[in-house]
């Protein structure tokens, strides 16, 4: 929600200067031309599709969607959670968290948990928790990088389209009176190629690389909670390990008052 009102303010604020203030609107008429939006959209989403598999491409508004949405993970309601379960494997022994794996939201976590309730080696449960890590990142980077590549691609398509409303105002040399409309609708195209760069494109690839490492923080500290659930350590020993990989604020929300 954050994202998207911040991400909103940034247009609004394009638009009031384009408009003064909103105050004259034909001012803003002035800075719509579809022919050069046309160029820019369509040519920067070709590009993607160009450059990327389909798959991926297809995949892009439901990656949007996560990024502007609030972030449903919290990392200190996860260790008060493990810690909990620490708790009682400490008291009933681990195969109790059997009746818990209902309740628990998160597949990964509960997949991990179930494993070791199992009776699954540490080693492997750490191997295949882990590996699940990586594929999270891996397909978060290349959502991010094609976030980056269409950031870039957008102003080059922009400085194109310029090119071609140059060539066609200056084919139109004869008549001086055209020269004005068609510079400023020549440079139009690079208006938006830049805003779709720097108000949409770059904005949601760092966000996204922002929500993957705190989503990846999260998972590492289920994979921790886990191995020392399943290893018998103290609850307080558990609490302690998973509030380290917090910062020091965080950290002291994290752990409980005793």
């Amino acid at each position: 929600m954050v994202t998207a009102i911040a991400m909103g303010v940034m247009f609004t604020m394009v638009l009031m200067a384009m408009s003064d203030s909103f105050a004259n609107m034909q001012n803003l008429m002035a800075f719509i031309d579809i022919p050069s939006a046309q160029i820019v959209i369509f040519s920067t989403i070709a590009g993607g599709f160009a450059s990327y598999p389909l798959k991926r491409m297809m995949g892009l508004p439901s990656v949007i969607m996560k990024i502007l949405a609030a972030d449903k993970g919290d990392p200190t309601a996860t260790i008060k959670l493990l810690v909990e379960f620490a708790e009682k494997a400490r008291k009933e022994g681990i195969l109790a968290l059997e009746g818990n794996v209902a309740r628990v939201t998160d597949d990964f976590l509960k997949r991990g948990i179930q494993l070791a309730v199992d009776g699954t080696d540490p080693g492997l449960i750490r191997d295949i928790l882990k590996t699940d890590i990586s594929g999270i990142e891996s397909r978060h980077e290349e959502n991010a990088s094609l976030l980056e590549y269409l950031a870039a691609l957008a102003p080059a398509m922009g400085m194109i389209g310029t090119f071609v409303g140059l060539v066609l105002m200056l084919g139109q040399m004869s008549d001086i009176s055209t020269l004005g409309p068609n510079m400023a609708i020549a440079v139009l195209t690079s208006v938006y190629g830049a805003l779709m760069a720097n108000c949409l494109f770059n904005p949601m690839a760092r966000i996204l690389k922002a929500k993957s490492k705190g989503e990846i923080l999260i998972k590492n500290i289920m994979v921790e909670g886990i191995m020392s659930i399943q290893a018998g350590d103290n609850p307080r020993i558990v609490e302690q390990k998973l509030a380290a990989c917090l910062d020091p604020m965080s950290r002291i929300k994290a752990i409980k008052k005793r």
